[in-house]
């Protein structure tokens, strides 16, 4: 960035806390680091524990555009990079002179008139303060990774027909792994590595005390214990903090002020999302039978 965002790691946290993202000074630290070094910041960790959050959150603590590459098998050059637009180009071709030289009209639909910016071509040519969030990298395919290493190695993309297009600004760039693949070394040597897990009971309280305005401390605290106890279970998909604030929302909605057995049995489809995980609860808490 040509601007800090942050000033110090407590500058950090106490922006980040500003927008409703409660960090730790790990947290605060590695995101501070990944701004005075210029690195990609590299989040990984189980599904739902915040770490598209946090991108989310540097964006809104700064003022920052926040763009998303999302990344899935498949992902290809033309939708994270850019592509010309094809249709535009072919109309452009039939509305030619038809005296006009072929080298004249590829010269014209092959400007920038006709270019299509995707995430990671947007992101590069912003001005403006930019967090580029890398989502979920583990789910593309390894040649995606090689696309990755080139633009943010020089934070520069290279386009046969326009010639290299370098970053005015470099983005803040965040990329988020579940871990579901390893990523390469090269890609991680580039970057600054932060992991997440599920927090400890005590924050995940004050999260959902921040995140949840009305409920009480006491029902926070039971709900946060049932939410530790389910994790700890053999289940498909343990709930995440989003599923955590979810069912807060839930027993508010609910005039619940209590999360005894009968207020967990209605309400535990808010968290477990396979039946199979459902009955292995009910089969551990004591829900039925």
């Amino acid at each position: 960035m040509t601007d800090p965002l942050f000033a110090s790691p407590d500058d950090a946290a106490l922006r980040l806390a500003g927008t409703g993202y409660l960090t730790d000074p790990d947290i605060a630290t590695t995101v501070f680091l990944a701004q005075e070094l210029g690195k990609p910041l590299l989040v990984e960790g189980p599904a739902g524990v915040g770490k598209t959050e946090l991108a989310k959150a540097v964006a809104a603590a700064t003022g920052a555009g926040l763009i998303r590459l999302q990344c899935y098998e498949g992902l290809d050059e033309a939708r994270a990079l850019y592509e010309f637009n094809y249709k535009k180009q072919l109309l452009a071709i039939q509305a030619a002179p038809a005296d006009r030289a072929w080298q004249e009209t590829h010269d014209d639909i092959f400007s920038a008139d006709f270019l299509l910016e995707r995430p990671l071509l947007a992101a590069i040519r912003r001005a403006e303060p930019t967090v580029l969030l890398i989502d979920e990298a583990d789910k593309a395919d390894v040649e995606v990774e090689g696309l990755l290493l080139e633009v943010l190695s020089d934070y520069q993309v290279t386009i046969p027909e326009l010639g290299t297009i370098a970053a005015v600004r470099r983005p803040f760039v965040v990329i988020t792994s579940n871990a579901a693949r390893e990523l390469s070394e090269a890609l991680k040597r580039r970057c600054l590595y932060l992991h997440l897990d599920y927090p400890s009971p005590e924050r995940e309280r004050a999260i959902v005390l921040e995140r949840v305005p009305g409920i009480e401390a006491g029902l926070a605290a039971q709900l946060v214990a049932t939410v530790g106890t389910l994790r700890s279970l053999d289940v498909k998909k343990a709930p995440s903090i989003a599923e955590t604030i979810d069912w807060a929302r839930t027993l508010l909605a609910l005039g619940l002020d209590e999360l005894d057995e009968a207020a967990v049995a209605r309400t535990l489809g808010v968290v477990l999302k396979h039946v199979s995980d459902q009955r292995r609860a009910e089969a551990e808490l004591g829900l039925k039978g």
